[in-house]
């Protein structure tokens, strides 16, 4: 309950937590059907407040060398880049920069995981960069910027 309201707090049709399955209480977003139809991928909040992000490593994930396709590898890192910045993201997001350095393979079976952390917020950009991980193997490094989106007005029609 918010407590100056004492009414429940706003839910996010967009936001769905796990109620079973390895990833139980792990949060995603379901309003983006490309992430959808390559994850699933999930993040969660830590009790010091940090982000980790992570997901299963399924046979749709690879190359046709039998490795994670470095394609899913970025947007795996892009979805991070959001869960990372949760904390300053209010509104609507793009990502306006990404660079990335693959690091390891990583195969079928292994769980991926994403931490990282916010260099700079300011008033329209967030500046990023996080690690992603396979146990102690470092997969990818990788920074980006998101820019905050200003909610247009719709047009009027003429008077």
């Amino acid at each position: 309950m918010h407590e100056l309201t004492k009414t429940p707090p706003p839910r996010r049709p967009d936001l769905h937590i796990a109620t079973e399955g390895e990833f139980v209480g792990w949060r995603t977003w379901i309003r983006d059907s490309f992430e959808a139809h390559v994850g699933p991928f999930w993040h969660l909040i830590e009790a010091d407040g940090s982000v980790r992000s992570a997901f299963r490593v399924e046979k749709k994930h690879l190359n046709g060398s039998g490795n994670v396709h470095g394609g899913c590898y970025m947007a795996f890192a892009d979805y991070s880049l959001f869960a990372i910045a949760t904390h300053v993201l209010d509104s609507r997001a793009v990502t306006t920069n990404f660079a990335c350095e693959f690091l390891d393979a990583a195969r079928e079976g292994e769980l991926i995981e994403c931490t990282g952390e916010v260099t700079r917020a300011g008033g329209s950009l967030i500046f990023l960069r996080g690690k992603m991980m396979s146990g102690p193997r470092v997969l990818l490094t990788f920074s980006g910027t998101i820019k905050r989106m200003k909610r247009k007005a719709l047009p009027q029609p003429n008077a």
